[in-house]
């Protein structure tokens, strides 16, 4: 059986492992959470298939956020300009703007996403259950 995590348990995921939430050609890979960070942060992966769209224009009224390119370009909307996102670039995106992310490519992309104070993954179930809905 495993134990429950808690934030001052040492956590290790590898490549691919995490709590996978799947939303149409998009994946969300969770690796950290309110239950491992007291609610800090969340911290998952987000992989879009080529010529895919994100979770469409939203922001956050509380919450900031931090995005970093893994693999392949990433096209980030940040209030009305778009941003490409390469491997190992770095983009912080201050609460109550509005934002999204799209891959314009024809290689998968990824980006890791930090979200600040955490408890976003308390969403996935829903935001799941809408790209199920509307395929």
């Amino acid at each position: 059986m495993k134990h429950k995590q808690h934030e001052t348990d040492t956590l290790l995921l590898k490549a691919g492992e995490g709590r996978i939430y799947q939303c149409g050609s998009m994946t969300a890979v969770f690796k950290a959470d309110e239950n491992e960070t007291a609610n800090k942060y969340s911290i998952s992966e987000w992989w879009l298939e080529p010529h895919s769209g994100g979770p469409g224009a939203h922001l956050h009224e509380e919450n900031d956020e931090v995005f970093y390119g893994l693999e392949g370009i990433a096209s980030v909307l940040v209030g009305d300009k778009w941003i490409d996102i390469e491997k190992g670039s770095f983009l912080r995106i201050p609460a109550k703007t509005l934002h999204d992310f799209a891959n314009r490519t024809n290689e998968r992309c990824g980006l890791l996403n930090f979200f600040i104070p955490g408890g976003f993954e308390r969403n996935m179930p829903s935001i799941v259950k809408w790209f199920e809905d509307n395929k």
